[in-house]
């Protein structure tokens, strides 16, 4: 008897209906998108894995099949659910509406269609997969096409692309095909924010001044480099050629860089990384040592700043496809933002050096403790950069014509700041034999001493006419 009812019990739990476990989070998503703004309309087209949409059952045959039959009842709200409720199109300034769904099928993951616009468009609206196609459901693709009504095709469009929840590490590949001809492309790792697809000057400097100034905040290797070089020099009247010549460096070799004038080799980025490092250690050493002038220090910082500038490049590279058809803007407007950050931390760390010699510690020991906790970190930076570049075959490459076209460039470059680094060493002797001291107090002093010198003139001349008056 207790087995029969033990036989009911089983029997009873496996007639009972019953919900599949929701989906796990994918590691790795990547999403491709085609924007194209065409007369009244934008169309928006989405491949995303079918396995990033979780909380949707995809209904199933046999042994784990997608039931291609029933698929189509789903789509529509999937699509909904985790694209369009996600992506935010602006024109302009003006949030676009809601999309209308235009079509959506599944695709197998050996499908090519979305390696352009046409074939990606007439992939979508085409023939479905044949409902016998056996595959299972976390192996295919969802491929979507949405419509936004819009003004004109001319106008600037932006899009806010949110698939960054589709899975733990989520790479966006958006093209957008402007109007006016050609394809933009773009790809980016999580939520870009809102990205303009054809951004004019003004955004485009406004975007790459904010990734200057932030740069330059989440930088450590750059902030140790510049505590090193306030350290002696506590008077921003003093740091203005250092930070000057500093600026000018890293400013034409990030320009250089960022149109392909820098060496392409694998073993070039851990050499600049191991180089900064170096660069630290040495400023360092120079700070604990002592003795070091003003004019030394600014031509140092020269010479780093050319370092320091491909470190900045490099950084920058992912960032230079939100630029558009402004490079050369973006760039200025990335100094810029740089400068700014350096000018903040010079702000703060002045002050905070000056209290720190007064009250805490004598200015030459804390110079060495200060100077020593740099050199140490970044020592162990420059061992661990090194070893990275250590693993790195070194060969001579062949002689070819495009080698020698390379050299060339990079001799006109040399050229270039070699008469630059003349130029500053011209200005700054001049800016010290007119201000001595480097500050503005010395200018103040000429200039009241000329203003006294005139108000003595006129004074005297009035009572010269007042007497022949008389």
């Amino acid at each position: 008897m207790l087995r029969i009812h033990r036989l009911l019990l089983v029997a009873s739990l496996l007639l009972l209906p019953w919900r599949a476990p929701a989906h796990d989070i994918p590691n790795d998503v990547t999403v491709h998108a085609f924007v194209k703004p065409e007369g009244t309309h934008l169309h928006l087209l989405v491949r995303v894995p079918l396995k990033a949409m979780r909380d949707v059952n995809f209904p199933e045959r046999g042994p784990g099949y997608l039931d291609l039959t029933r698929v189509n009842d789903v789509l529509h709200g999937a699509a909904t659910l985790w694209i369009s409720d996600f992506v935010e199109v602006y024109e302009g300034d003006i949030p676009l509406s809601k999309p209308q769904f235009v079509a959506a099928r599944v695709s197998l993951p050996s499908d090519r269609s979305f390696v352009s616009y046409e074939d990606a468009y007439a992939h979508v609206i085409g023939p479905p997969l044949s409902n016998d196609t056996n595959v299972y459901w976390d192996q295919t693709m969802l491929d979507v096409l949405f419509d936004y009504p819009i003004r004109s095709e001319q106008s600037r469009f932006s899009i806010h692309p949110a698939f960054a929840r589709l899975g733990l590490r989520v790479v966006t590949v958006l093209r957008f095909l402007p109007a006016t001809g050609g394809v933009r492309a773009f790809e980016f790792n999580g939520d870009p924010g809102l990205v303009h697809l054809d951004p004019s000057w003004r955004q485009s400097a406004a975007r790459f001044v904010d990734l200057g100034f932030l740069h330059i905040l989440d930088g450590t290797d750059h902030l140790l480099f510049l505590l090193c070089l306030v350290i002696p020099f506590r008077r921003l009247g003093a740091l203005i050629p250092v930070v000057t010549a500093f600026t000018i460096a890293h400013s034409a070799t990030l320009i250089a860089s960022a149109y392909n004038l820098a060496p392409n080799f694998l073993w070039f980025p851990p050499l600049i990384e191991t180089l900064i490092a170096i660069s630290i250690v040495y400023m360092a050493l120079e700070n604990i040592v002592g003795g070091s002038s003003l004019q030394r220090r600014w031509m140092i910082a020269f010479c780093f700043g050319l370092v320091h500038g491909f470190g900045f490049s490099f950084a920058l590279r992912q960032s230079l496809q939100f630029a558009g058809s402004h490079l050369l803007t973006s760039l200025l407007s990335f100094n810029v933002g740089v400068e700014l950050g350096q000018l903040l931390v010079l702000i703060l760390l002045i002050p905070l050096l000056q209290l720190l010699f007064r009250y805490a510690v004598a200015e030459r020991m804390g110079t060495i403790i200060l100077s020593a906790l740099v050199a140490h970190t970044a020592w162990h930076w420059m061992l661990d950069r090194g070893h990275i570049l250590a693993q790195f075959r070194f060969a001579w490459p062949a002689f070819t014509t495009l080698l020698l076209a390379s050299a060339l460039r990079w001799l006109m470059l040399f050229l270039f700041l070699g008469v630059l680094l003349w130029f500053l060493q011209k200005t700054v002797q001049r800016w010290n034999d007119r201000a001595p001291g480097i500050g503005w107090k010395a200018l103040a002093r000429k200039f009241r001493i000329g203003v006294s010198s005139i108000a003595r003139t006129a004074l005297s001349g009035d009572s010269q006419e007042a007497g022949r008056g008389r």
